[in-house]
Formats: structure tokens, sequence, C-alpha cells
């Protein structure tokens, strides 16, 4: 080859995108095949070599609803809006048990995928999206015990049930919001991974799990809809167990806070991700 033929040669330059284009949706969309593997090995990496298998879906929520219900709704008698408490606690665990694990699955997505980084370029927005998405097979099996359930105290859901996807998907953007953050910050403070577990047990005594929103005095309930998983919770169980409907304040309140989370987290991965390669 001539030098001057070589000189021609096109070169491709990857860059990343400044200004308002802070997240190409469409680039997401070309590597749609890349998601589906790194879904596809997560759960495969989870379930091939356990004991149980996908009873580990089924196995935590379920222990954790009989604790609750032999200590929050025997022993201490906490009210649970005229709903048996079994089925009251593990509906607000289904949500909490899938946000819990999601963050933690994306935020040691980044780190835990070191030598992918470091040597082949796609969006790195891919990472925490799959940790996210993985745990929808987790609440799906679960979800069928509560179906379960609610033949078994024949709760019949109401109309309600219509707007359950979108109290799914806040509680899918809540994770990813919660998620970037959490990644973007573990990949330059590894402590980070030590503060998740921490950070889970004290938002779960501040959302309505072994109790109702209906305890929060009025005056209060505006400041305690800024934790974005109250209204996703209360939301689930008007949707599934036809309780009174939720206060719609709090929900309209926890789902600015869902979008104002998902969108600065967005733009902090966004800022962060030029320096993964290097950090890491």
């Amino acid at each position: 080859m001539r030098g001057s033929e070589a000189v021609h040669t096109p070169v491709l330059v990857i860059e990343p995108k400044k200004g308002l284009r802070w997240i190409d949706l469409g680039e997401l969309w070309n590597y749609r095949e890349l998601l589906g593997f790194l879904i596809w090995r997560d759960v495969g990496v989870r379930y091939r070599q356990s004991l149980l298998g996908a009873g580990w879906a089924i196995l935590q929520p379920l222990l954790t609803m009989i604790i609750f219900t032999i200590i929050f709704g025997r022993f201490a008698k906490i009210p649970s809006d005229g709903i048996p408490y079994p089925i009251f606690s593990y509906c607000a665990l289904l949500p909490w048990t899938y946000f819990t694990r999601s963050i933690i699955a994306t935020s040691d997505s980044v780190v835990g995928k070191t030598d992918l980084i470091s040597k082949v370029y796609f969006p790195r927005m891919l990472l925490p999206l799959s940790g996210v998405l993985v745990g929808w097979v987790d609440f799906i099996i679960a979800f069928s015990i509560l179906v379960l359930m609610m033949f078994w105290y024949g709760v019949a859901p109401a109309y309600g049930v219509l707007l359950l996807p979108l109290f799914m998907l806040m509680t899918m953007l809540t994770a990813l919001g919660t998620g970037l953050w959490l990644t973007a910050l573990n990949v330059k403070y590894r402590d980070i991974k030590f503060v998740v577990p921490f950070l889970t047990q004290l938002w779960m005594y501040g959302s309505p799990i072994v109790y109702s929103t209906t305890i929060i005095p009025e005056k209060w309930r505006s400041l305690y809809a800024l934790n974005p998983m109250a209204g996703v919770i209360e939301g689930f169980r008007w949707a599934l167990l036809g309780k009174p409907a939720p206060d719609w304040t709090m929900a309209a309140i926890s789902l600015v806070v869902i979008l104002i989370l998902v969108l600065s987290g967005i733009c902090y991965f966004r800022k962060m991700e030029r320096t993964f390669a290097d950090i890491i």
C-alpha cells in the first residue's frame, strides 16, 4: 500500500455527546442486543449455581413477610387498613424487594465490569440499566405468590389494577435514578458498596411496608411523600388489594421526586462516565 493511500484511510472517532444531547436513546437502541445479553448472563449467573435457583426470589420476601406478620401484625397490632396483615405486608415487600435488589445490582454494575469497560466501547448506561431490568425476573416469580395469597384470602383487585403498570414503572425509575447515582459514586469512592446495605435498611423503615400511611399525621404527609417509595408502595396496595384510594397529592409529590432523581442521576452518570476507564 502506498503512503498516499494510507493517509486517506477513514478513521472513526468516538466522542461523548455534549450539550443538550446528554442521553442518546438511538444509541441505546442500537446496542439492545448487548443489553439483552447482559440481562441473560446476569440471570444465568444468579440461578445456574444456586441451591434453590429461582426459589430465592420467593424465599426472601416470604420469610420477611412471616417475621413482619408475627412481630408487627400479631404482637404490635399495627393496623393494616382492614386487610389481612400477611397480604398487606407482602404486597409492599414486592416492589421494595425489587427496588433494593436493583440498586444493589446497579451500584456495582460499572466496577464489576472493569475489563469490559477498559477494552470495548458501548453506552455505559447499559450497565445500570441491565441491573434494573434483570430484577423483573425475580419480581414476576415472587408476584405469583401474591396471586395465590389473594385467592386464599378472597381479595379481588378492583379497577385500580389497570394502573399497576404505572406504579411498576415508578418503582423501576426510582431504582434506576438511585442506582445511577450510586454506581457513579462507587467508581470514585469504593466504600459506597458498604453504604448501600445500610442505606436500604434505613430507607425501608422510612417506607410504609410494615405500616400504612394512614398513621402519618396529615400535616406531615407532604414531607413524607418526598420518599418516592411511599407513593409507590401505597399505589401497589391500592391497585392490587382494593383498599381506599391513596392520597393522590402524596403520589404526585413522589412522582415529581422520582423524575428529579432520574434526570439528575442521568446527568451525573453522563458527567462521570468520561472518567470511568481512567479511574477503574
